[in-house]
């Protein structure tokens, strides 16, 4: 079994990085889960798994100067491929190498999250929603939040990667899901998998260098994580038909 996630939102401040660490922590109670910063960019994933000395990066995969497998860290019972954060790293990296790292960690994993960049503005930002399988959504519960959430489920269906659902995150007691779930629910594939509550506790384990599930695994946006990756089905595939797909997907010259 594997299948490859993206996850995106369209937009910065979402808490994209936070989510995707903490559905990848929630999926591990069920499977082997590799979590990969494909925001080569503006990385952000080795500062929220405790891995801000991290030696080798996917920027050093990227540039052919290592082996995937030296990327990949053990972390929180996950498998954490982090990116680096130096602008000659990001300069040296071919965006293209991308498939082949996704096709070589399909081989000994079940689920990978690919934490995608915020901003569908580039071919390398919109490479991760290309590969995987389907998408998941982060949005925050606004009317703005949902456009920017179109624009990545109209990449994603442009390039056959279905759209797993959508994850309402930083919502605040004065903001109503009721407000904007009737257009989700009409303009959008997928399901709404949970709303997270602003939570100070994601912002405390960011500064901590810890996930929020392990910096605060009872707190109710640990909870909200949970009930997402539990209503988030993870569909049968094996790893040498993954490795060929990504191996063989069509990327976009320009946008």
């Amino acid at each position: 079994m594997v299948e490859v996630f993206a996850v995106a939102s369209g937009k910065g401040g979402t808490g994209k990085t936070t989510s995707t660490v903490a559905l990848g922590m929630a999926l591990s109670d069920r499977y082997d889960v590799t979590v990969v910063d494909a925001d080569t960019g503006m990385a952000n994933l080795l500062f929220h798994a405790g891995l801000s000395d991290a030696e080798t990066t996917l920027h050093d995969v990227l540039a052919d100067d290592a082996p995937v497998e030296a990327a990949a860290y053990d972390r929180f019972g996950l498998t954490v491929v982090p990116c680096g954060t130096s602008l000659d790293g990001f300069r040296d990296a071919d965006p293209d190498r991308l498939r082949d790292v996704v096709a070589t960690l399909a081989a000994d994993t079940d689920v990978i999250l690919l934490d995608s960049p915020p901003a569908l503005d580039s071919r390398t930002a919109v490479l991760p929603v290309v590969l995987a399988d389907r998408v998941v959504v982060v949005l925050q519960p606004t009317i703005p939040a949902i456009s920017d959430g179109l624009k990545v489920q109209e990449y994603a269906t442009t390039y056959g990667t279905d759209v797993a659902g959508l994850l309402f995150n930083k919502v605040r007691a004065s903001e109503s899901i009721a407000q904007v779930s009737e257009k989700t629910e009409r303009y959008f594939d997928g399901p709404t998998l949970a709303a997270v509550p602003e939570s100070e506790r994601a912002r405390e384990a960011r500064r901590a260098g810890r996930p929020l599930l392990a910096h605060a695994p009872e707190c109710e946006a640990t909870t909200a994580y949970r009930s997402a990756a539990e209503a988030l089905t993870v569909r049968d595939g094996t790893a040498a038909d993954a490795a060929d797909r990504f191996q063989s997907a069509v990327i976009p010259e320009s946008l």
